[in-house]
């Protein structure tokens, strides 16, 4: 079973930074896509930043020139560096992958726990 691991959130200070990362374990073949999404009080989850295929990154236009994300292939990690945060930012943050069982199968969606983060002006 392919499990994904939470850590990094917590409180801090407008302008501060935090780094979330997320640990994929369990049985599978490669990991497609990796990354972050949020969902604030009353708002619908976004894509915060991923990679795709290794290669491609994305960032929503609100976390662009702010947050880096990153992938540690040899720890099966995704990274996401988050510097001079807003009060905007503050959400429930939750690790996403797309995982790939096996060579002949599709990959599947797999969701961590999600990790508060809250910023305080």
């Amino acid at each position: 079973q392919v499990q994904l691991a939470e850590s990094g959130g917590g409180l801090v200070q407008a302008g501060g930074s935090l780094r979330l990362s997320c640990a994929v374990s369990g049985n599978f073949f490669r990991i497609n896509t990796m990354g972050w999404y949020r969902q604030a009080p009353g708002k619908p989850r976004e894509l915060v930043a991923n990679i795709v295929s290794d290669v491609t990154t994305n960032y929503a236009d609100s976390v662009k020139g702010r947050f880096t994300i990153s992938r540690d292939n040899a720890k099966n990690t995704v990274n996401l560096q988050m510097n001079s945060l807003k009060p905007e930012d503050t959400a429930v943050y939750y690790c996403h992958a797309n995982v790939q069982r096996t060579l002949w199968r599709a990959g599947d969606d797999v969701w961590g726990q999600g990790t508060q983060v809250t910023v305080s002006s």
